[in-house]
């Protein structure tokens, strides 16, 4: 099993978003790039922000990585909490749009675009679930 964000896990991701129908329906008009920051948490064995990007246009992920800081300052969004606060939304504890509703999950970029996309952004967590996780604290 992929480690959480790891290139291996964005690999597994990606395969997910584009094998998915519902995704392509719901987002068929959405364009944009997302940066994701994984904050440290040392106790949870995450020791240093962590990086991640998908190049998501009209339906389709184009691409998913793990980046360095200087590249996810050009995304057109950029998401960042805590490690644990990522694995509360991959395991479906916590709706990423109310996260960013409440300052639980900080948004850089146009937020009332991606509340309009709330379908959108809810099938791409669905699918982070799809994807067989391995989380730094459990290992």
């Amino acid at each position: 099993m992929p480690e959480f964000a790891s290139q291996a896990w964005f690999d597994a991701f990606v395969l997910q978003i584009n094998g998915s129908d519902h995704y392509r329906e719901v987002a068929s008009d959405w364009e944009g790039d997302i940066a994701f920051r994984i904050m440290a948490e040392p106790d949870r064995g995450v020791h240093e922000d962590i990086f991640g990007y998908l190049d998501l246009w009209h339906g389709e992920c184009r691409s998913g990585k793990v980046i360095t800081s200087s590249e996810a300052g050009s995304a057109a969004y950029t998401i960042a909490a805590p490690f644990s606060r990522w694995k509360d939304v991959v395991q479906g504890d916590l709706d990423p749009i109310k996260g960013m509703m409440q300052g639980k999950l900080r948004v850089r970029g146009d937020l009332p675009t991606i509340v309009r996309y709330v379908k959108a952004a809810n099938e791409l967590v669905r699918l982070t679930g799809m994807v067989d996780t391995v989380f730094q604290d459990e290992r």
